[in-house]
């Protein structure tokens, strides 16, 4: 008994080091990720010659509004503000459907194939985007679908990713549960939408935090097939500001700045779900 009680006091002093070791530790991990951000902001409210500034501006300017009206004059920013949102938007609820049923199929369906389908869908995963550009071009180009919104969404609606994901969440639903449901009547659609759907909102919130920031993100593929200044997307239009004499840093930082705010809002919105979301289906009972 007397080496446990002597154990309690001396304990005490290292756990208060080892917790205020690791809080400071997170602090400066904390500001080593906001740190880019802050400047971020800082240098969209200064000019092209201030931001390369030595030392550099610590504190922000007075040229946000300036950059602004530069950016909307030389790239339309708010159309291409609009439509990189529109693009994002349809794509994650179309891209999180196909998904969402095909890892239901892929989960909960026996049919012949069934792995090997599967299998063959996950060499997407590691097969490299870039060597896929030339046939799908060519396709795009067949259907005549350039320089249009179904050609920046269709290509990527079935996402290894994300069908694999909600694969592997879908499984953790006991297939007694199905059952019951179908001896009491339940139709295949509505046993989706009432039993399946509604203990996957963490995998879906999820999902739909990836499918958003890919599309959002995105910037080869519309490069590609958008030809129109007015069709743009945000990363394409914010490359395309870049001259060959003259750029103005100043016009991308605000762009970039702006092009931050939907992607915060929408991880913010879901980020409660996203961590179980993305550990669903991780471990089988």
């Amino acid at each position: 008994m007397t080496p446990t009680h002597r154990a309690g006091p001396r304990a005490a002093p290292g756990r208060l080091r080892n917790s205020i070791l690791l809080t400071w530790s997170l602090a400066i991990a904390l500001a080593a990720v906001l740190l880019p951000f802050y400047w971020l902001v800082v240098a969209a409210t200064r000019s092209s010659n201030e931001i390369f500034d030595s030392p550099p501006p610590l504190m922000p300017g007075g040229h946000l509004l300036d950059n602004l009206q530069s950016l909307q004059t030389t790239a339309q920013f708010g159309r291409v503000v609009l439509n990189s949102l529109l693009i994002a938007v349809i794509y994650t609820l179309c891209a999180g459907t196909v998904c969402t049923l095909a890892g239901y199929a892929f989960a909960k369906y026996r049919f012949r194939g069934r792995d090997a389908l599967f299998g063959l869908l996950m060499l997407g995963l590691v097969i490299p985007a870039q060597v896929t550009l030339v046939p799908l071009f060519k396709m795009m180009a067949d259907l005549e679908w350039l320089n249009t919104y179904q050609a920046v969404i269709v290509p990527n609606l079935a996402l290894p990713f994300g069908i694999f994901l909600m694969r592997q969440s879908m499984g953790t639903i006991p297939d007694e549960l199905l059952d019951s449901g179908r001896v009491d009547g339940c139709g295949e659609l509505r046993l989706f939408l009432k039993v399946v759907l509604p203990p996957m909102r963490p995998a879906l919130a999820a999902l739909a935090i990836f499918l958003f920031l890919f599309q959002w993100n995105d910037f080869v593929w519309p490069l590609i097939v958008l030809r129109d200044s007015a069709s743009l997307t945000i990363p394409v239009a914010l490359a395309s500001l870049k001259g060959v004499v003259d750029t103005d840093y100043g016009a991308i930082m605000a762009g970039t700045a702006v092009a931050a705010i939907p992607m915060a809002i929408v991880f913010l919105a879901l980020q409660r779900h996203f961590v179980s979301g993305l550990l669903a289906g991780a471990v089988k009972e």
